[in-house]
């Protein structure tokens, strides 16, 4: 019987990892592709067969495309809107949060109907562009950031996390003397590592990955974030357009890049940030996402 059960677990492990390889295998190559493209001489990639690697190494795709000061710009845009994004937002939905969590908050059950309601109910994309018109945000850079300040499902992260916190912390501070404030800012942020990062690496993921916002409340190039840049190189004749006007720039390398080639540079610029971002945080990420997992 013991047997058995050994050759039993064996099989499951082989078809176990056998699975997993293939998850893996189908989820990285996408981006494999990609970046030996964009390595690939434009006018040999056209020829096909480019699989696994690259045939004809070229940095022409990404010098032509860094040459393109609506990219640098962009990646300028996206950049700024990450950062102050992402910090305005961990700091106000915290602050909502811990004063969510404490037990003598008036109207608790009102706030929390409210913010269930926002995670479900929309009044839809007009009467959004109205309000976003009539607070002076369209075509405004702060449209990035102040729609992006408050998430009620990061308030549930945030309070279930606070609420495993120690009471007595809370309630030796104030017999120091400290205030709300103080208390919110030296100890319970401190503390609070894990879900900080969880919640740093949706929101920053999501700033850098958004481009409708800038589609639809921005008119112009000025505030074109980079990602609305790719959508742009892909779906329209830019990249012929950008390849056109660099001619002079980037000499005789002008005939290895191609628009598909640089496409798939530009893919690869983009998403390659917040990849090297990761591995930072990835020890506090994966302890926040099991915030209420576990009850003791």
């Amino acid at each position: 019987m013991v047997k058995d059960n050994s050759w039993s677990d064996r099989i499951f492990n082989i078809f176990n990892g056998l699975i997993m390889a293939v998850l893996v295998i189908i989820t990285i190559y996408p981006f494999w592709y990609s970046v030996i493209g964009s390595f690939n001489e434009g006018l040999d990639y056209a020829r096909g067969g480019v699989f696994l690697w690259t045939r004809k190494f070229t940095w022409a795709n990404y010098s032509a495309l860094f040459s393109d000061t609506a990219l640098i710009r962009s990646f300028g845009i996206t950049f700024s809107r990450t950062v102050i994004g992402t910090i305005t937002h961990v700091i106000f939905t915290a602050l909502f949060a811990y004063a969510f969590s404490r037990k003598n908050l008036k109207f608790k059950g009102l706030y929390s109907t409210l913010g269930l309601m926002s995670m479900y109910l929309s009044g839809g994309l007009i009467p959004y562009f109205i309000l976003i018109n009539a607070l002076g945000l369209y075509n405004n850079f702060l449209v990035f950031i102040i729609p992006t300040l408050f998430s009620f499902w990061n308030v549930i992260l945030f309070r279930s996390y606070f609420a495993e916190l120690p009471e007595a912390l809370i309630e030796s501070a104030k017999i120091d003397g400290a205030g709300e404030y103080k208390i919110f800012f030296r100890i319970i942020m401190p503390l609070s590592k894990p879900v900080i990062a969880a919640i740093s690496l949706f929101t920053a993921v999501g700033h850098w990955n958004s481009y409708y916002d800038a589609m639809v409340f921005t008119l112009g190039d000025h505030l074109q974030t980079v990602q609305l840049y790719i959508l742009k190189l892909i779906q329209s004749t830019e990249a012929a357009l950008l390849l056109a006007n660099m001619s002079g720039s980037i000499g005789a390398a002008q005939s290895t890049v191609t628009t598909s080639t640089l496409q798939l540079a530009a893919m690869v610029a983009a998403s390659l940030p917040i990849m090297l971002v990761y591995p930072f945080v990835q020890k506090f990420f994966i302890k926040g996402m099991l915030i209420g997992s576990v009850k003791g």
